[in-house]
């Protein structure tokens, strides 16, 4: 085509992109306005108490014979007085509920449930601490796009995830339901959250509102224990711990929940500076803001809230819209605003924004429209859920070691033994907050491995011992199952209930007995490969100075046993790569790889300097490590320029090649130092990376670009800014192991 045919063409195709964007976006203020009106038309008919109720949630109970409301709930559902609830879900017992608030009370308006669907709904996917180490944001999105159709099918519309707190500190239970240690890394797996959980429009009934959590810095719990206070600068907060709340409202997210701990002195739920100045005034989220159970009289506990009418007077003048189950708005709200200490306008502005949310999930047009009974058959636990689920798996595991390549095992093995209390196991499989996951659905290691193999293997099972305790009656069975076999696995680990929420370990040791477990069959001299599950990094020097391969499998939930067998035995060549640090032992936590500098860093020769004499001083595992079956070599790293204004943009290039023998993925890492700054800067910061796949022999140049957002940080008056100045750019398979070269910016 001439180029003279070819111009008119692109001019028509851009004119039509720009009026079909302006078109779209005029529809999207136009449904805007009509749900505005539509809710100030609401506002003008309700009395204080119903507008109270709108702000109130209160949960369910689940009991053996199924789910309960309490009688005194369901007489303030009646009466207009609960706007949402949580922990109900199936399509009757939702109906129910939902009829009670339509049909029974003045104005109909309808309920909104939520629940915790934190790594999937029926079908469970990997914490999100595993799912994170497969460095893939996009199965993240995937995992709870299915999470997000299966808790609809079920009669819900909210979700309390994507939690995002960066946590340094394993001891911390609640590092399993967030990405790690590094902002930038969580950041994009907040992001691909929200959007899978939100899809393209929360008018379809496929789609939930996600709630990011928990605002602000409740991974930084001092001495990594739950619910405990958190102490940082405003500095610390903006650089590490705000990045993947910003990046999930960047999403869309339509709500935020309120965190536990106090920050500078203020606890979150009564804090203006979180909530007015960081996330109305300066990031202008439009959403609503919902407590943690029970966040606004625990102000009392704290010492912040002189009693009940205190502390809900301090919640809402913090902007905070919604109160889970304490019950202190609905009873102390109307008796503030007709004292005058609380302002209708500031109820009105609450509501408001509560209301618009139902509007936009389309409740008001149909209160029953999440409520089909045809499609939660259909959607709980289907096949392709199943698939998908097991793909996850298999991205999130991290091969950790491979001496002499045991891995991948060959599925000719004629013996083979499967040893250790969680190998048969299918309940632990499921993990802290496992939604509405029944252990029956899960396939255990064992069995993954049976369908594998067929009948061509005998396969010598033993349990060994207890998650916990002491007893080694078990542990001659399984010896002598590992000395009848050509290789034993031994899959060993935490119980789901040592992770998660109020779940903070002061050890990080593999529990009970279970080390001894381990090293008992390691002495029978058959190859050994040490299955780990788990909710943190664990402390297994032990495992990794005597076993000669080792899993990271975390809790991969429902398709745990098929996922490990694809590993275990090559069909999926494992890819993943940590997330967070994983420490030699308990003492050198809390222990991340973008620490700052001292003026006496480490040398081994100097007494004098930052560091343990007691233990090695590297950590065992390192942020962004992990193994494959093949090798890849690393070379020819490039820098478009080795000096820059701050607003050019720099490209990154090097050359990685498969050396090994099979096709394998390799998650290609970007790390950048501000050598000198006006104030200190970390020794590394990720600020790239990107999932390659190689066939063996392959090279592929890989590229990144980055610009001023990627050099930029706070300054000492918390403006951001990129100062001229020295840089050093790192590109390699983990935070340790990298090629450098240097970049000056100039002004």
């Amino acid at each position: 085509m001439s180029q003279k045919k070819y111009y008119p063409l692109l001019v028509t195709a851009l004119l039509a992109l720009f009026f079909t964007q302006c078109t779209n976006r005029s529809k999207r203020s136009s449904r805007g306005q009509v749900i505005d009106q539509k809710v100030d038309s609401l506002l003008s008919k309700m009395t204080l108490e119903e507008k109270v109720g709108q702000m109130t949630l209160f949960t369910s109970g689940m009991t053996t014979t199924g789910p309960t409301m309490r009688d005194d709930y369901k007489k303030l559902i009646n009466q207009g007085k609960v706007g949402a609830v949580f922990n109900a879900f199936g399509t009757d017992y939702v109906r129910k509920l939902q009829k009670m608030a339509v049909e029974n009370t003045r104005l109909g308006i309808p309920l909104l449930f939520g629940f915790d669907v934190i790594h999937g709904f029926r079908t469970v996917f990997p914490i999100p601490l595993g799912e994170a180490a497969s460095w893939n944001p996009s199965i993240a999105e995937q995992s709870s796009r299915v999470a997000a159709r299966e808790a609809t099918a079920a009669g819900l519309q909210w979700t309390y995830a994507p939690m995002v707190d960066i946590a340094r500190d394993p001891r911390w239970g609640r590092i399993a339901e967030g990405a790690g240690e590094d902002p930038y890394l969580g950041s994009k797996f907040a992001a691909a959250r929200v959007r899978g959980f939100q899809g393209d429009r929360l008018s379809d009934s496929t789609t939930v509102v996600a709630c990011v959590k928990h605002f602000a810095a409740y991974g930084a719990a001092i001495g990594g224990r739950d619910y405990n206070t958190v102490n940082m600068s405003k500095r610390l907060l903006w650089q590490v711990y705000l990045p993947p709340y910003k990046a999930a409202l960047d999403a869309g997210v339509g709500s935020v929940m309120t965190s536990f701990n106090e920050y500078n002195g203020v606890p979150a739920t009564g804090n203006k500076y979180l909530f007015d100045t960081i996330l109305r005034d300066k990031w202008n989220f439009k959403g609503f803001v919902v407590t943690d159970y029970t966040a606004i009289p625990e102000m009392i506990t704290h010492g912040y809230a002189a009693g009940k009418e205190d502390a809900a007077y301090k919640a809402i003048q913090a902007n905070v819209d919604m109160d889970m189950q304490s019950g202190l708005y609905l009873s102390e709200l109307p008796k503030l605003v007709k004292e005058g200490k609380v302002k209708e306008s500031q109820i009105n502005k609450s509501v408001r924004r509560i209301l618009k949310m139902k509007y936009r999930l389309g409740l008001f047009a149909d209160p029953y429209r999440y409520i089909d009974a045809d499609r939660e058959k259909q959607e709980i636990l289907s096949e392709q859920n199943k698939e998908i689920a097991r793909k996850a798996g298999r991205e999130s595991i991290v091969l950790l070691k491979n001496k002499n390549s045991v891995l991948p095992l060959s599925k000719d093995i004629k013996d083979l033994a499967v040893i250790g209390p969680l190998a048969d196991n299918k309940r632990e499989l499921l993990g802290p907050w496992s939604g509405a996951g029944r252990g029956e659905d899960n396939v255990t290691v064992l069995q993954g491995i049976k369908d594998k193999l067929g009948n061509g293997t005998r396969i010598h099972y033993a349990q060994g011992t207890e998650m916990t305790g002491s007893s080694q009656s078990g542990f001659n069975k399984a010896i002598q199952a590992a000395r009848q076999s050509d290789a034993a696995i031994v899959v060993l680990g935490e119980k789901a209930s040592m992770s998660g929420e109020a779940s903070s370990r002061a050890t990080l040791d593999l529990p009970g007995n279970q080390q001894d477990l381990l090293k008992a069959v390691q002495k029978t001299g058959t190859p050994v490969i040490f299955v780990m599950m788990n909710g943190r990094p664990l402390t297994i020097t032990w495992a990794d100075a005597h076993v000669p391969a080792i899993l990271e499998t975390w809790f991969l939930g429902t398709e745990t046993g098929n996922a490990i067998a694809d590993v275990v035995f090559g069909d999926y060549n494992p890819a993943g790569k940590l997330p967070v640090t994983f420490p030699r032992t308990v003492g050198q936590v809390p222990y991340f790889y973008n620490h700052k500098n001292t003026g006496r860093p480490k040398d081994p020769d100097n007494k004098f300097t930052s560091k343990y004499i007691d233990v090695q001083n590297s950590p065992l595992y390192p942020f962004g490590y992990g193994l494959s079956y093949t090798t890849f070599d690393y070379s020819n790293l490039t820098l478009s320029t080795d000096s820059m204004s701050v607003d050019d943009t720099l490209k990154v290039s090097v050359d990685v090649q498969n050396t090994g023998d099979r096709t394998g993925k390799e998650v290609v890492q970007l790390y950048t130092r501000d050598m000198t700054g006006s104030v200190t800067r970390p020794v590394e910061e990720l600020h790239g990376f990107q999932r390659i796949t190689l066939n063996a022999g392959d090279k592929k140049s890989v590229s990144f670009n980055l610009t001023k957002e990627d050099f930029s940080f706070y300054n000492k008056d918390l403006n951001k800014v990129v100062e001229p100045g020295k840089f050093k750019i790192f590109v390699g398979t983990n935070s340790q192991k990298t090629m450098q070269d240097s970049l000056e910016i100039v002004d």
